[in-house]
């Protein structure tokens, strides 16, 4: 044999590998509705700049032949998103699946140590009908690599995780560690436990779409964070997200110059307009957050879960900011279990990565009721305090109308370590709102009066004059300026401004312990 002999051998076992499972695989992958991995790969990046690893890696072992597994069921490699490094792993459902193997894992987990050691985001395409049965303990031990990486690696690279069908057992809980959780309604599911296993053994019936679905991981289960009704949607939903973020904990997120489609001044007159300064009527939050930021544009973190929480990225002259917002439109803005987790978390990832977080506070308190201290309130509260407290990140609050009890405190308070707080002038803040207060500070008058109504309105006046207007925060440093709702934006712009340098350092240790 001559040298060109070899190079059509390599072509021809290049060829294979490229083929996955064979066409008649691929046609079946495409008449569910999916791609295969390689055009997957060729939406998600920038044209032309995929670089493949490890494409002849082989299974270990005499269970089968290796032809039945070209690639061993995932293809690994590297590229470009808007012309920054990214590294990914997509696995390939022609080929047994995309059942995860010993050297299925082992290429996941070669790519992975590239991505960390480069300092560029990891994002994995997840389609997969779980553990390779037939390696038995290998597979599973596979899946502890994998595992053991998306855990030490949190926090040093952002790591995404699309999935993209079948994501079953074991499986599940790699994408439960990464930062983002993408799905495609009604092709992608995740559980445990698959219907027929819960029929068998508790009897109860159900379909994996009501079982796993995106709609119920994105608005019941929260473990979804984006969702897209196809696959070519969710993956320009994941290139979009990219934007927003750094490449690793190093690195400052991308610049992005305002467009200013729309004159600032005219949207940020609006504002006036859309916030009811009567503190019981209703407002959806993000639309005011549209307002502030840069051509109107957020990237709403979890939409679907716990919407009395908004959370979410946008940017202010140029640069990304995490937002963490009530929104009185849903249960008065209060915090639940579930808004709690939502909040603290994203909290964490925006520390993680460097990236300021703005706080729009309009909060009740914490939601009340047997349910909510049965399910652990306080514990799942106790999570927003440690996370705001334990934030080196620059963090400004915007009190836009109430701060009450508790919630007050939690939600970047000064005591905890916000840089600045802002209240518009309607702000109240206090122990509980004037109403409740003033019906039990003044309980007794109001009872011997001649008109107790007329008297119960004249004390929760009172009330707030004395103790629930900003001024009264503002005069003891709580609040460090009152300011016209219109120069919101300008007071955030000045404000990130100064603490863009801004450096603290905890005290040194292991890690805290963090209620869970």
């Amino acid at each position: 044999m001559d040298m060109f002999d070899y190079i059509q051998d390599m072509e021809n076992r290049r060829d294979k590998v490229m083929k996955g499972g064979g066409q008649k695989r691929i046609d079946a992958q495409h008449s569910r509705g999916k791609l295969t991995a390689r055009e997957r790969i060729d939406l998600l990046l920038d044209n032309e700049t995929f670089v493949e690893l490890n494409p002849f890696i082989e299974f270990r072992g005499d269970t089968f032949r290796s032809d039945d597994a070209p690639g061993e069921g995932v293809v690994t490699g590297y590229g470009k998103i808007h012309n920054r490094l990214v590294f990914l792993f997509a696995q390939d459902f022609t080929v047994f699946g995309g059942a995860l193997g010993e050297m299925h894992a082992q290429k996941i987990a070669k790519v992975m140590d590239l991505a960390a050691e480069n300092g560029a985001p990891i994002i994995g395409l997840n389609d997969s009908g779980g553990a390779r049965i037939q390696e038995g303990v290998l597979s599973l031990d596979g899946y502890g690599h994998v595992f053991y990486r998306n855990a030490i690696y949190s926090g040093v690279i952002p790591q995404i995780s699309v999935i993209m069908g079948p994501c079953a057992g074991g499986a599940v809980y790699s994408p439960a560690i990464t930062d983002f959780v993408f799905m495609v309604e009604k092709t992608s599911q995740m559980f445990i436990t698959g219907p027929k296993v819960i029929e068998s053994v508790t009897g109860a019936t159900i379909n994996s779409e009501n079982l796993g679905g995106a709609k119920v991981h994105s608005s019941v289960s929260g473990n979804a964070h984006f969702t897209g009704k196809t696959e070519e949607d969710v993956l320009n939903e994941v290139r979009t997200l990219m934007q927003f973020l750094p490449s690793n904990f190093e690195e400052r997120t991308p610049y992005v110059s305002p467009k200013q489609i729309r004159p600032v001044d005219e949207r940020i007159n609006e504002l006036l307009d859309l916030v009811p300064v009567d503190g019981t009527k209703v407002y959806d939050v993000r639309k005011v957050i549209k307002k502030i930021v840069d051509d109107e544009e957020f990237m709403e973190v979890q939409p679907f879960f716990a919407k009395n929480m908004v959370i979410g990225f946008g940017r202010i002259q140029g640069e990304t900011v995490g937002i963490v917002a009530n929104n009185p439109k849903m249960m008065a803005g209060g915090l639940d279990i579930n808004s709690s987790d939502k909040c603290s978390r994203f909290i964490r990832l925006c520390d993680c990565f460097n990236i300021p977080i703005i706080t729009f506070e309009d909060v009740s308190g914490f939601i009340p009721g047997i349910q909510q201290e049965h399910g652990g309130i306080i514990r799942h509260g106790a999570k927003i305090l440690y996370a705001y407290s334990e934030a080196t990140v620059p963090k400004i609050t915007v009190i836009v109308r109430k701060a009450f009890g508790g919630a007050y405190v939690a939600l970047n308070s000064k005591a905890i370590g916000a840089d600045l707080v802002f209240a518009w002038p309607n702000a109240e803040m206090a122990v509980m709102g004037p109403e409740g207060a003033a019906t039990i500070i003044y309980a007794k008058e109001i009872k011997e009066s001649a008109n107790p109504e007329e008297k119960r309105q004249q004390k929760i006046n009172e009330y707030r004059q004395r103790f629930a207007n900003p001024y009264i925060a503002a005069a003891h440093g709580l609040v460090d300026d009152v300011i016209d709702p219109r120069d919101t934006r300008k007071s955030l712009i000045q404000g990130l401004e100064m603490l863009k340098k801004k450096k603290k350092h905890l005290p040194k240790k292991k890690h805290g312990n963090m209620p869970l």
